[in-house]
């Protein structure tokens, strides 16, 4: 969630604490690694003592060997024998004494995944996050860590992801951006700016997670002294008094008015005991993933400690010659794709004997899987590149930058496929999904086609960058309310409607749907209405505004079509293609 302020050169992953109370954690600088004497403002801020001397006030003293021993490793530059060498770099310092309010946010995250996760995600899943938040950034803040630009950016990028349960109904958008919420939360973390770092930080969650309820309990352990019992018990105390005060009271006033028993009924969960094992699982859970949030930004794995060394640099012949023959390949099939384009699709058709679609389709997924391997050869291609000096430079900049340039084209075509295809067949999920793909990979190449004139420092982090963009934006633009606006304005033109296919859409759909004329509009809601009343009651915190938006539509101008009906204009038989 921050970053430090005097780490090694280039790495914002954490630093010692500013609190001359707080134990420090060892920087990794180059200079103490080599046997040279740290900074004074490093120097200043790092625990006191040797290998023989005890630990400082607060540490745990088996935390404190591990820390020494560590250190000592550096020192020699005994990495390199230690096997697994790249995880024992990364591996985060010991933290400090785990702060009370960190303990209490997690409580906190506990209590709201186990009371608003249990009936779906929608609001609940920030509300269960914030608590979260907070005892990360409080365990940063006593760790000595400060927020810099890209943190902020990731922090504001995943809280955005995090909205998109609580605005569409559809899992499939919600599920993509949970998985980005999760990449930007790890590099708000972590602090990571490379390409190990970039890939990595998420899986930093599993081993924060064990570090972090091992944190937890001994700062637990510790408060069972009589100084530190003295300090929490008080709230403890006041905090069950004030929660028996409310529950008395508030069930004494739901009696004496029934408006005022229904706002409560509407604002409460409801909890049963056959939902307890549930809730009590999402309760630890919640708590778990706290810790482990608030673990890492006191102590972050240090990803960008692991170097990938480049490959052997080849001749420009041995490495260019394949590279060109490919150029060249792409040159070819791109002049009879601009020849296509400005000769007419209908005069290839008629060489071809190939309808509309099945030229579309024909070659949709040849491209999809020609960026994707164009990708892959670029990757390549940039390990083993020459690099004797500003002439191989430009010679590789050349190159590989025609190479990206002739992938847009393909890229432009598979769109145009796809395009030809939607207009004979309709729009579905399917076809939506990998569009958007292509368009994103079509980002990714221009990407990379900056850092070639840029420089690449920046691009690990602009990749991640553009994946959560992408994935916020298909969220944001409601997939399933996409897929039946077009084919809501493809049957105004052409009178071909596939109902059954909206079926299987989610509440997001309804507002367009809502707009053909009946008995086709109940008959196309008919699915989603089934479902929506198959849910029962969902309380206000497990409701996105997709589903809310559809009960009032249907709640208005309910489905009137009978099933003998729809069956004859084909809702239950898919004809999709």
């Amino acid at each position: 969630m921050s970053e430090n302020t005097d780490g090694e050169p280039g790495d914002e992953t954490g630093g010692p604490p500013a609190d001359p109370g707080q134990p420090a954690r060892p920087t990794g600088d180059p200079e103490a690694a080599a046997g040279r004497p740290a900074a004074p403002a490093q120097a200043a801020r790092r625990p006191a003592g040797g290998a023989g001397e005890g630990p400082p006030p607060g540490w745990d003293p088996q935390a404190w060997q591990a820390y020494q021993v560590r250190r000592q490793r550096a020192k020699s530059g005994a990495w390199s024998i230690v096997p697994l060498a790249w995880a024992e770099a990364a591996r985060p310092e010991p933290a400090g004494p785990v702060p009370t309010a960190v303990l209490l946010a997690a409580a906190a995250a506990g209590l709201a995944s186990g009371l608003f996760l249990g009936d779906g995600l929608g609001l609940g899943l920030l509300l269960a996050v914030v608590p979260a938040a907070v005892g990360a950034y409080l365990a940063a803040r006593v760790a000595g860590r400060r927020a810099r630009p890209w943190s902020v950016a990731w922090v504001v990028g995943c809280t955005a992801l995090l909205a998109v349960p609580a605005l569409r109904d559809a899992d499939w958008p919600s599920t993509l951006a949970l998985l980005a919420a999760v990449l930007l939360g790890a590099l708000a973390l972590h602090g990571s700016r490379t390409w190990p770092g970039v890939l990595l930080s998420p899986f930093g969650f599993v081993d924060s997670t064990v570090l972090g309820i091992r944190w937890a309990w001994n700062g637990l352990r510790s408060r069972g002294s009589g100084v530190d019992r003295a300090r929490w018990l008080p709230v403890v105390k006041a905090a069950a008094v004030a929660l028996v005060l409310l529950v008395l009271f508030g069930t004494l006033f739901a009696s004496a008015d029934a408006a005022f028993a229904d706002l409560l009924d509407g604002l409460t969960p409801e909890i049963s005991l056959g939902d307890g094992p549930v809730r009590l699982v999402l309760f630890l859970f919640g708590a778990a993933l706290a810790l482990a949030a608030a673990r890492a930004a006191a102590a972050p794995s240090r990803w960008d400690r692991i170097r990938i060394a480049p490959g052997k640099a080849r001749s420009r012949v041995e490495w260019a010659l394949p590279l060109i023959v490919l150029d060249l390949l792409f040159a070819g099939f791109n002049a009879v794709q601009l020849a296509v384009l400005f000769g007419g699709y209908d005069k290839v058709l008629q060489s071809t004997g190939l309808s509309y679609a099945e030229y579309a389709r024909q070659g949709f997924w040849q491209l999809l899987w020609a960026t994707l391997l164009t990708l892959a050869v670029i990757a390549i291609a940039l390990r083993w590149a020459p690099r004797s000096g500003a002439g191989d430079r430009r010679f590789v900049c050349v190159v590989l930058g025609t190479l990206c340039a002739l992938t847009l084209v393909v890229v432009a075509s598979a769109l145009r496929r796809m395009d030809l295809y939607v207009d004979a067949y309709g729009l579905t999920r399917l076809r939506v999904s990998v569009a958007a793909m292509e368009l994103w990979l079509g980002l990714v190449i221009v990407l990379i086609m900056a850092a070639g004139v840029f420089g690449a420092r920046w691009l690990p982090r602009a990749f991640a960058a553009g994946a959560a963009a992408a994935v916020l934006a298909f969220g944001l633009l409601s997939p399933d309310g996409v897929v039946a606006e077009k084919n809501a304005a493809r049957f105004e033109q052409t009178g071909k409607l596939d109902l059954a296919y909206f079926q299987s859409l989610s509440a997001d759909a309804v507002p367009a749907l809502d707009r053909l004329p009946e008995p086709r509009r109940s008959c196309a809601l008919r699915g989603i209405n089934n479902d929506l009343s198959s849910r029962g009651e969902v309380p206000w915190y497990a409701m996105s505004l997709g589903e809310y938006r559809a009960r009032r539509i249907l709640r208005e101008r309910p489905v009137t079509a009978s099933y003998e009906v729809c069956r004859t204009l084909g809702t239950f038989h898919s004809r999709i293609e």
